[in-house]
């Protein structure tokens, strides 16, 4: 079942990432169902298909089901992009493939899925965690900090809500790092911040800013690996 799985992974990720040139991907968003590219795209797609089946015709199936259903939702993608948020879409058009090889992989292979395994205490736990590192965090952060007023530096030009993600994605690296054990790499992430916000830090004359910046940092930092050690102490509870 997983080497199958794996298989028709990669014969997803060489036809829609390594064997799909922008120029077809330009001529598919202007032309949509009638460019040719759109056809060429599946055809490489049963190619991989094809080649890492090994030219078994037992999977026929697979060899059916998701070049037609591959086609059917780039169909779709096409014609919602003018309409919705291209990045929500690119997401939503990954996973409708994603379930589609998941169906064919149960088809050919059963294996048992429950949904009861979402609302098992391990996962449920983790889904906690992962929101109170991200969106629980980032409140706590913004109302403990907004107490300091830094409007003058927010005229500096800087990505839109650059900050606020920046903040997620470090604590979610410490959080990982934690829950795998691997505590030098919360070293190594202070150490690589520090040298990318080395030149706002060796400012003197914005002392404030400097302050601000550290606070925000220990505050981030401080929340992720206080969330990671009580991910760990209750899941050994849970064991």
């Amino acid at each position: 079942m997983l080497t199958l799985a794996i298989k028709l992974i990669l014969a997803h990720i060489i036809g829609d990432f390594v064997f799909q040139p922008k120029k077809w991907v330009l001529h598919k968003e202007t032309h949509k169902h009638k460019s040719k590219y759109l056809y060429w795209h599946i055809l490489v797609h049963i190619i991989a298909l094809i080649i890492l089946l090994q030219f078994n015709l037992n999977y026929w199936l697979a060899l059916a089901m998701i070049p037609i259903s591959h086609y059917i939702i780039d169909v779709i993608k096409l014609h919602l992009k003018p309409k919705m948020n291209h990045r929500l879409l690119f997401g939503l058009d990954q996973l409708a493939h994603l379930i589609i090889i998941a169906l064919v992989v149960k088809t050919h292979t059963p294996y048992s899925f429950s949904i009861n395994l979402l609302f098992a205490p391990k996962t449920l736990l983790f889904i906690t965690s992962i929101l109170s590192i991200t969106k629980v965090s980032s409140i706590i952060m913004k109302t403990i900090i907004s107490k300091w007023d830094l409007t003058e530096y927010n005229k500096e030009s800087s990505l839109a809500d650059a900050g606020a993600y920046i903040g997620i994605l470090e604590r979610l690296f410490v959080f990982m790092f934690i829950i795998t054990n691997h505590w030098e790499g919360v070293g190594f992430l202070i150490a690589a911040k520090s040298v990318f916000r080395f030149g706002d830090l060796s400012k003197a004359k914005d002392r404030k800013l400097t302050e601000y910046i550290l606070i925000g940092t220990l505050l981030s930092f401080g929340l992720a690996i206080a969330f990671g050690i009580s991910y760990q102490y209750v899941l050994s509870l849970i064991k």
